[in-house]
């Protein structure tokens, strides 16, 4: 437990990197230490902006000077998995921005590294925070809500063509997939924090407009282990963006209309007739990188695991695997269809993207 503010580092100091400076800051739990970053430039704009003390071209060095007790992973997607091993193998936690890694075989590397007593491996899914998705949680764990019957996913974004020129964007090898991976994840995880174990699922995806190795648009038809199913839309081509999630319970519709992130007022709950429920899961917490790094810092503080777990990661991750493996297999997908063997454990094209 460390005897004073949590000593944060953080590792890639691009757009990303200044959301986590910023939520840093605004705690008092936190000490942000120490930065790094292979262009030495950018790395001494940002110390230069949030008063990062020590600056590092070698992460290494970083680990070994700084003695950070938590690292924040901010690099492309590729990166990730052998950046966040080299925290664990010190002794330093890590928590890592989305997508954690590439393919379900890096994640399983992490969570093997993971230590129930620490160092820990955490991911960023900071729309789990927000107090009305964790309202929504707790009533529909606890039955008020009935049964869990239909559920809409949809993640309609906007990416032009110069978004995707930036060299390691739209790679099966770097970033890992398109918007299923790189954009949707976060309200596929929402989608999962409140349905809970997905079961099969059956997707197309699409290269309609970009020019791009990856999707620029996938739709999967998911089944959950409760007998539910969702309808889960991922793009990066829709001009009016939104983000947009439905939960239909015997008791009442939930919805929540948002884009980066949703405060109370962006939900809505239809009770069923003769249903007693809530007129809004409201909570006074909107989502954001601020609302789970609370979390994190006053887990590290009392020496517990922070959020969130390799097991709830991995849930999020292998969806996203089923959908690039129904979809370019052509047949449904389970969770036991992406064990290792699979090519889809490999990599998440599995080497079988059609175009």
């Amino acid at each position: 437990m460390p005897s004073g503010p949590v000593r944060v580092a953080i590792v890639g100091t691009g757009g990303i990197a200044r959301v986590h400076a910023e939520a840093l800051r605004a705690d008092p739990r936190a000490a942000l230490v120490a930065a790094a970053d292979v262009d030495a430039g950018r790395l001494a704009a940002f110390a230069g902006q949030y008063g990062v003390p020590a600056t590092y071209g070698d992460l290494d060095e970083l680990l070994r000077d700084a003695r950070p007790d938590l690292v924040h992973i901010c690099t492309p997607p590729h990166a990730h998995c052998e950046q966040a091993l080299r925290c664990l193998r010190a002794g330093v936690s890590v928590l890592v921005e989305k997508p954690p890694v590439i393919s379900l075989r890096e994640f399983d590397v992490l969570a093997a590294a993971d230590d129930d007593g620490g160092p820990w491996f955490a991911s960023v899914y900071q729309h789990r925070f927000g107090g009305a998705q964790r309202r929504l949680k707790g009533l529909a764990d606890s039955g008020a809500l009935g049964r869990p019957l239909l559920a809409v996913c949809h993640t309609t974004w906007f990416r032009d063509q110069a978004y995707f020129d930036v060299p390691w964007r739209g790679r099966w090898d770097t970033e890992g997939g398109g918007p299923t991976m790189g954009h949707g994840i976060h309200q596929m995880d929402m989608l999962l924090d409140v349905l809970g174990d997905w079961a099969e699922v059956r997707a197309i995806t699409r290269r309609q407009a970009r020019r791009t190795r990856t999707e620029d648009v996938s739709l999967a038809h998911v089944t959950f282990a409760s007998g539910a199913v969702a309808s889960v839309v991922n793009s990066v081509l829709s001009p009016r963006e939104e983000s947009y999630l439905r939960f239909d319970f015997e008791g009442a519709s939930v919805e929540v209309t948002h884009l980066y992130g949703y405060g109370d007022q962006d939900w809505r709950i239809t009770p069923a007739p003769g249903w007693d429920v809530p007129s809004a899961p409201a909570a006074g917490v909107p989502s954001g990188h601020r609302a789970q790094f609370a979390e994190v810092l006053a887990c590290l503080a009392d020496g517990r695991r922070p959020p969130v777990p390799p097991a709830e990661s991995r849930r999020t991750l292998s969806l996203v695997a089923g959908i690039y493996a129904a979809a370019f297999t052509g047949r449904p997908v389970t969770r036991a269809d992406l064990d290792p063997g699979s090519a889809f454990y490999d990599r998440m094209d599995g080497g079988q993207a059609p175009w």
